[in-house]
């Protein structure tokens, strides 16, 4: 902590491997099936907390913005926690900034909530606990959970009712060289949200009991193709998770559509690649981004090829980042 009722935390943003889609308890929000993601380095989301005890009402700037009603509303309803925990009730202030885009599909409410989980433990006093920051950070992002920790981490699915929950870290940033190069294909927010579009996915597509069943099938191939490092194995489920995923939400009635024409074309540009012998697959979140995972040596024209796709505004190169930081 960096003075009493103040705590400053850095965490990074995490691409799932595995994906999550759907929860099987949305008032503690808690996922139906497991997922296993890479944290990213340096995407990454900075966020203060500071006790205030002049204030009637937390204070949420994000972005160097007031945020939205709503977004101040998620942030409070972590904050409340934290004080029934610790005892005291003072209102905060919160800051925070995103290093890359907000709430486009780029996982910035997964290093958000993080962020805002372990700074507001320490501001309010309480003892680092990482277990309790993840379950703390999943009940207000379930991709949250995954961002406390470095390296590789699978969030396991929840059964009704249990709110504690947390993330797992099963390997640190060390274990693998392995590359995200993600193709930007819009700086704004998507239409719609990823806790909106997996609850339209639940109700209204005939194949969600389908993606039940084989997620936990898809994860389990992933979590031991990461284990012996195993990148032949790896690629084409974690290809197959990301298809099956969208799958669910083009099959939503209404549809719900997260891709664009470039991300189209961006998915061309890795099969392009791939056909040509370089070791690249893609995997897609709830947004129109392409991720394209791949080995070190890989990265660098797996960049450049992903920087002249047209409608790809710009790419980001990340690599295995560390857990929450804070200070």
């Amino acid at each position: 902590m960096s003075a009493p009722g103040k705590a400053d935390a850095i965490a990074r943003a995490n691409i799932a491997l595995a994906k999550y889609w759907g929860k099987s308890d949305d008032r503690l929000n808690l996922p139906a099936v497991p997922s296993l993601s890479i944290t990213l380095d340096p995407m990454r989301t900075e966020t203060r907390v500071e006790l205030d005890e002049r204030l009637d009402a937390d204070v949420f700037e994000l972005d160097g913005k007031v945020a939205l009603p709503k977004e101040t509303a998620r942030v409070t309803a972590m904050l409340d926690r934290v004080r029934a925990e610790s005892g005291i009730a003072a209102k905060a202030r919160v800051t925070s900034r995103n290093h890359f885009p907000t709430a486009s599909g780029l996982a910035s409410s997964a290093s958000g909530f993080a962020a805002l989980a372990a700074a507001s433990r320490a501001a309010y006093g309480l003892a680092r606990d990482d277990a309790k920051a993840s379950a703390m950070a999943r009940r207000a992002s379930a991709s949250a959970a995954r961002s406390i920790y470095g390296g590789f981490v699978e969030l396991p699915a929840g059964e009704p009712g249990d709110d504690v929950l947390s993330a797992i870290p099963r390997h640190d940033a060390s274990h693998w060289d392995l590359r995200v190069v993600v193709a930007v294909i819009t700086e704004g927010r998507k239409d719609v949200g990823s806790r909106e579009g997996m609850g339209h996915s639940r109700e209204t597509s005939p194949y969600w009991r389908a993606w039940v069943e084989s997620a936990p099938k898809m994860c389990a191939v992933i979590r031991e193709a990461i284990a012996a490092r195993d990148y032949e194995r790896l690629g084409p489920v974690v290809e197959q998770s990301f298809t099956t995923m969208h799958a669910l939400a083009f099959t939503s009635s209404p549809s719900t559509m997260y891709f664009q024409p470039a991300s189209i074309a961006a998915l061309q540009t890795v099969k392009q690649l791939r056909d040509r012998g370089v070791p690249v697959w893609p995997t897609m979140d709830a947004g129109p981004h392409v991720k394209a995972m791949c080995p070190g040596e890989a990265a660098a024209q797996v960049e450049e090829a992903l920087a002249g796709t047209p409608g790809v505004l710009r790419v980001l190169h990340a690599r295995p980042g560390a857990g929450v930081e804070v200070g």
